[in-house]
């Protein structure tokens, strides 16, 4: 091959090679730009979607119908006048909530007899899965509180507990938590708080208040602000509730 025709593969490779250059530079110049579009778009959409939260928590909240004889924060009514606190965060479709009513409900109701304690019970709605759509948690938690602002929360609590539906069921009908709260005497006013739904979207805040304290499972119980369980964080025995409110007094 001659000089002459050396010279020229030289200079067409190396055109080739800055061609190609080129085109990398191209190519990432719009890979980068395309990224930043991208970018930009989803920030735009997150600030958009926390906008719109916010506006959605906003009006949720402005709704909430806090049940007047609510406490702590609205989140609970209290039965008792005792020294020690006992706060129960309990779904009435859970099976385990009803389990440590069974086992420990006549301790907790002697302790609260003697003015050893004060319970506060606080309603949640974290079963609604398990109810095939019809959001029982929710629908229970809120006649439970109809029957508070009526003055019969525990007779309405216990005959709720009595009358469980199993989870993955539909639970019961508000025609059925009607009825039950007319076997424990109340009437024409709690029957409206459930048909309306006055209450369900308190159960909501409720709920959400009992995650924002770090709480996932029910029951939970808390004494004096300590939680109580038993061994492997399973249901705490009675020995061990009883222990923990002793200590707790002192």
């Amino acid at each position: 091959m001659s000089k002459g025709n050396r010279g020229r593969d030289r200079a067409a490779a190396k055109r080739i090679v800055e061609q190609q250059k080129a085109a990398e530079r191209r190519r990432r110049v719009t890979i980068w730009t395309s990224v930043g579009v991208v970018a930009v778009l989803l920030i735009a959409g997150l600030i958009g979607w926390g906008v719109l939260a916010n506006q959605e928590k906003s009006t949720d909240a402005s709704k909430v119908n806090t049940p007047s004889v609510a406490v702590d924060d609205g989140t609970a009514f209290a039965v008792g006048t005792g020294p020690v606190t006992v706060d129960i965060y309990e779904d009435f479709m859970c099976p385990i909530c009803h389990s440590f009513e069974d086992q420990t409900g006549p301790t907790i109701t002697q302790m609260v007899a003697d003015k050893k304690i004060t319970v506060r019970y606080h309603p949640v709605s974290i079963l609604d899965r398990a109810s095939n759509g019809t959001q029982y948690s929710t629908r229970s938690a809120g006649a439970a509180a109809a029957a508070a602002v009526d003055g019969k929360f525990l007779e309405y609590h216990k005959v709720l507990f009595d009358n469980q539906p199993e989870e993955n069921s539909d639970g019961l009908s508000n025609e059925k938590l009607i009825e039950l709260g007319q076997s424990v005497g109340l009437g024409d006013t709690f029957a409206t708080a459930v048909n309306d739904k006055t209450y369900d979207s308190w159960a909501t805040k409720v709920t959400e208040t009992f995650a924002s304290r770090g709480y996932n499972g029910t029951p939970t119980i808390v004494v004096n602000g300590k939680q109580v369980e038993g061994p492997n964080n399973t249901l705490p025995t009675t020995e061990v509730f009883t222990q923990a409110v002793t200590a707790a007094a002192g």
